[in-house]
């Protein structure tokens, strides 16, 4: 289904919600773990499906992205289906007791659009004030990031490409799973 230029199959392959719940994200968790799930506001319901199918309780807004024009110099606006739409969410989810070490992260990311479906930088710093040097997951990675395990088809040559197809073979607990939505509301 081509939904326009900004359609996320037009740019990847997209899972359905469906699949996506059935990752082995709950058995690689570790016991005290957050999850940080970047989603649109029109799939807020497959997001809160999402965190209880991977084991984790919704807790609050991680943080929410203004999105900038490319140039930095004003405002991106998307088209949106009642108002026209520019912010995105990330949720942030737990299980068992996380830790945070710092009590001076602002939810506020004000930072331009880079290439489709790129998140912030910024986001992967302020997890890991927030958190400290723990083992951390991004999944549905665009790029390697230092101190990071990514998976995802868009990652090359990461020896932990293969750490959600070996579920439960070896020690998969991650301290932290930021996961950049992929799925599409129009597959069932």
């Amino acid at each position: 289904m081509n939904r326009g230029q900004g359609a996320a199959e037009n740019h990847y392959p997209t899972m359905s919600i469906q699949e996506i719940c059935r990752l082995p994200v709950a058995e690689l968790a570790a016991k005290d773990c957050a999850l940080f799930l970047w989603v649109t506001f029109p799939q807020l319901q497959d997001a809160m499906k999402l965190f209880e199918a991977w084991g984790f309780t919704y807790k609050t807004l991680g943080f929410a992205w203004v999105k900038q024009n490319k140039s930095g110099k004003g405002f991106f606006f998307w088209m949106g289906y009642w108002t026209r739409s520019n912010v995105e969410i990330c949720l942030l989810g737990i299980k068992g007791h996380p830790k945070r070490i710092s009590k001076s992260i602002s939810q506020l990311i004000i930072s331009p659009l880079e290439q489709h479906s790129k998140k912030p930088d910024e986001v992967r710093k302020r997890i890991v004030e927030l958190f400290g040097e723990l083992p951390r997951i991004e999944l549905f990675a665009r790029q390697k990031t230092s101190g990071w395990d990514v998976w995802g088809n868009e990652v090359e040559g990461s020896a932990s490409s293969r750490i959600l197809e070996n579920a439960g073979k070896g020690d998969g607990n991650r301290g932290i799973c930021i996961s950049t939505q992929r799925f599409d509301k129009g597959k069932k």
